[in-house]
């Protein structure tokens, strides 16, 4: 508080000075004394004119001030370093991964085209870990933070109970066995594999329309009709590949994965929320696709420089889900329709096994999101809440699924009337539905029992029988339709070739854990 101060005394007559005589201290004065008394000037104020609570009260506050700046921690904001191009290959030291993804902005297999731009983002340089942080470093450092019983790793020589800690072919082979599979079935996936390797394209990434690229072998007919899709289409042909136990580290195919993964990492877009693949031909189809290619192959080989990826394009998924409805569909926050759905919760379950960081508030939008498309308890789900909101067969195989990865037991009625349902109308062969076929398989196998041993040998001798055998289409297929015609042969046979691998994937998602544990919702 100013307080006014005292006005001098004027004399009566001026005294008479000398303008450029400095004033001199009397000759008794010692010297230093003229400061002491300005100083004193200051003193008298304090200490005369400002009241003495009011000085105390002062000295307190910047006693009490000092005292929490010493205290109070300084603040550490983390950031990790996303390295794009040929630092991205470098950083894998033994890989080199470029990322490029591109979806059409509709669902590829259920939905019609949508008008609406993709959310813009811009070139990846560094993300910025959320107040949520994951210690990437204590991720790859510890081994039970992956749930290694769940994952089931071919190719190390650390297995599941289930394959009792034996060599990779071995347990593969009892796995096969076990759960259904034969030598028809493992010839028809390695003959596919070949096929998706054979259309990798020079820069390490993959197209729907096959038939594009360099060399006479790309006469296969049926290209997909999906523009703008190149990140989904390298999804789709990593994923084949990771399931029959091939890595970037390991495996016959470890250099076209690696290169696969690279191209996938050059075109990662930071976003506000997390890393984003985007893309005009597949919106969040594609990002959902990658985001599984990321979770997974960084769950099988615990590599760091793929910790980023997964995890921020993980972050991504949870920007993205619709606030209200709990869903997902092609744009970030859009309401959500079962087949998106099904691919980012896909994600999210990889995630988890992964060891990686998730809100647990995503698993309550997305139980709300089911609860709005599904009829009879739970059984039957139709595509979105309105106008279409009829339920039909794909979309209720992607339902139970998701009701699985959630939590459902098997006996709770409505997995009970839908997996019935399912059992009873069978595997679509012939003209296939194969988006329909490759959920509705991993539901069966997941439920077992008999509905499943009867499921299987239709599903798994109809993909032997019906697979090309002969020219540059041996190993692939092709039925047309809705799905087959917007994704073409090789997202028809990445979907087949998935589906017999579902005896031994050790992917997150295909494991017996994997349907029975339950994402934690509290």
């Amino acid at each position: 508080m100013n307080q006014p101060r005292p006005a001098k005394k004027k004399s009566n007559v001026p005294a008479k000075k000398d303008p450029n005589m400095k004033p001199s201290a009397p000759a008794d004065q010692p010297e230093g004394e003229e400061e002491e008394q300005e100083e004193g000037g200051t003193q008298f104020l304090m200490f005369n004119v400002i009241p003495s609570w009011m000085v105390s009260f002062l000295a307190h506050i910047a006693v009490i001030i000092l005292l929490a700046l010493l205290v109070m921690p300084a603040r550490k904001d983390r950031t990790v370093t996303l390295e794009t191009s040929e630092q991205a290959a470098e950083a894998l030291d033994s890989v080199e991964l470029d990322l490029e993804l591109e979806l059409t902005e509709v669902d590829p297999f259920e939905s019609e085209i949508s008008e609406a731009e993709p959310t813009e983002v811009t070139e990846i340089m560094e993300v910025s870990l959320p107040e949520a942080e994951v210690d990437f470093g204590n991720i790859m450092g510890a081994d039970e933070s992956f749930e290694t019983e769940m994952i089931g790793e071919l190719n190390s020589s650390e297995f599941t109970e289930e394959t009792g800690g034996r060599s990779d072919r071995t347990a593969k082979k009892a796995m096969l066995a076990k759960h259904g599979g034969n030598a028809e079935s493992e010839e028809a996936v390695a003959l596919a594999l070949k096929w998706i390797i054979k259309h990798q394209l020079p820069d390490g990434g993959w197209d729907l329309d096959h038939t594009i690229g360099p060399g006479n072998f790309r006469d296969s007919p049926n290209p997909g009709s999906l523009k703008g899709a190149r990140a989904a289409a390298t999804a789709l042909a990593i994923l084949p590949l990771l399931g029959a136990g091939h890595t970037h580290e390991t495996g016959e195919y470890k250099y076209q994965i690696r290169a696969g993964l690279e191209f996938l990492m050059r075109r990662a877009k930071q976003s506000d929320r997390g890393i984003s693949y985007l893309e005009p031909g597949g919106n969040m189809y594609s990002h959902g696709l990658v985001s599984i290619v990321f979770c997974e192959a960084f769950a099988m080989t615990k590599d760091s420089a793929l910790a980023p990826y997964a995890q921020g394009t993980v972050w991504f998924i949870e920007y993205a889900q619709d606030p209200v409805g709990g869903g997902w569909r092609y744009q970030p926050k859009e309401a959500g329709d079962t087949s998106a759905v099904g691919w980012q919760l896909m994600a999210l379950k990889s995630a988890k096994i992964s060891g990686l960081n998730i809100n647990p508030n995503i698993y309550k939008g997305v139980e709300k999101f089911l609860d709005s498309v599904s009829s009879h308890y739970g059984a039957f789900y139709g595509y979105t809440t309105a106008p279409n909101g009829q339920p039909a067969d794909a979309r209720t195989a992607i339902g139970l699924l998701c009701r699985m990865y959630m939590g459902w037991d098997k006996n709770v009625q409505g997995i009970v009337d839908g997996v019935g349902a399912l059992s009873d109308k069978g595997p679509s062969v012939g003209k296939a539905n194969m988006y329909y076929n490759y959920y509705a398989t991993q539901t069966m196998k997941h439920y077992g029992g008999r509905e499943w041993k009867e499921w299987n040998k239709v599903m798994r001798d109809f993909l032997v029988n019906s697979q090309e055998k002969k020219g540059n289409m041996a190993g692939s297929w092709h039925w047309g339709g809705h799905t087959g015609d917007r994704g073409g042969r090789l997202c028809e046979t990445s979907l087949a070739c998935m589906t017999l691998e579902v005896y031994y994937r050790y992917l997150p998602l295909y494991g017996d854990k994997a349907a029975n544990d339950e994402f934690p919702l509290e």
